[in-house]
């Protein structure tokens, strides 16, 4: 597949603020754009040699309506979206060189990488864009295959929390696995648990708040999806696996425990619970009366979030978002 030939004008859809880019998974998009009938086109990043500011596996996603996901500093997202929506017009898929070798040296990458792209456009009827989109709606990991003219996407094992991508030179062919979104599961009322709340909202998180006989409204302003049944019962309807996290941060010894016994057993990576350092081996003592596995039990990160000091409920929240994002990468938090 050749190289993008012409570069086009600057786009003048491109916004003054790149609010879009504060997402990190376009699939949401992609399916409202699809299931609206608009084409898209999925941008890739393939390759970054040098201090790229993004990983390849990042993704841009770009309609004649919308835009989502980014793929470096800044310093090229208007430019892709003009790529992409020429793409959209003529159908044919293009890769994107900026840096070292690129055709347009009038872009320039501060960071002084050289990135690639592979610009896919996707029609609404795409086989490929379809099953991406109901694995994600099954929280299955999908392979994504692709040399940018033909693509399929299967159902994939054996995955973290972050894309991996592998891609082969001879022939061309992009090999892109995707894990379900994220799940944050927040069990609790006070101000830290819905400030815990709002950060894994933000964060992109599919996002769920538990509070056993909490009142009959969602808390305002907060769209996670809001549970008032007990925490066991909760825990068991959404479904606790490899890609959700649990934050337990009641006050309520019996609802706390409750759901640690409930969560730890399973496939969750990060379970943490708020409460004093002190108490943390009487609460341990309990679970295990309760019959939870000393493994088990080793897993439990109490108190709750990284040591940063802060008591306040955004400073306790960020110390939550801030241990689950080390979780995620696989580092020691």
């Amino acid at each position: 597949m050749p190289d993008s030939d012409a570069r086009p004008l600057n786009d003048p859809i491109y916004p003054d603020w790149p609010i879009f880019g504060l997402s990190d998974d376009v699939r949401e998009t992609l399916d409202r754009e699809l299931a609206a009938g608009r084409a898209c086109a999925l941008v890739t990043l393939i390759h970054a040699d040098g201090g790229s500011p993004r990983p390849p596996g990042a993704q841009m996603l770009v309609s004649q309506t919308a835009l989502s996901g980014f793929l470096s500093g800044g310093c090229v997202e208007a430019d892709v979206a003009a790529h992409a929506r020429a793409a959209l017009a003529d159908g044919a898929p293009r890769r994107l060189v900026y840096g070292e070798g690129s055709p347009w040296p009038d872009i320039r990458l501060l960071c002084g990488a050289r990135i690639e792209m592979l610009v896919e456009p996707l029609t609404p009827d795409d086989p490929a864009a379809k099953a991406l989109i109901a694995l994600r709606a099954a929280r299955q990991p999908a392979l994504w295959t692709t040399d940018g003219a033909t693509r399929r996407c299967d159902a994939a094992a054996g995955l973290g929390v972050e894309p991996r991508i592998m891609v082969d030179t001879a022939p061309f062919q992009v090999r892109l696995t995707l894990p379900p979104q994220r799940r944050m599961v927040v069990v609790g009322g006070d101000p830290t648990a819905l400030a815990v709340t709002q950060l894994a909202l933000a964060m992109g998180y599919e996002t769920h708040l538990v509070r056993p006989r909490g009142p009959t409204a969602a808390p305002p302003g907060i769209s996670a999806r809001y549970w008032r049944t007990e925490a066991s019962a909760a825990l068991a309807q959404i479904g606790l696996d490899p890609w959700t996290f649990v934050a337990v941060a009641t006050h309520d010894t019996e609802t706390d425990e409750a759901a640690l016994a409930a969560a730890l057993p399973s496939p969750a990576p990060y379970v943490g619970v708020l409460g004093a350092r002190r108490r943390l081996p009487e609460r341990i003592a309990r679970l295990r009366s309760r019959g939870v596995a000393e493994a088990d039990l080793a897993r439990l990160r109490g108190p709750i979030g990284l040591d940063l000091g802060g008591k306040s409920p955004y400073e306790i929240a960020v110390a939550v978002m801030a241990e689950a994002t080390a979780v995620s990468h696989g580092r020691d938090s």
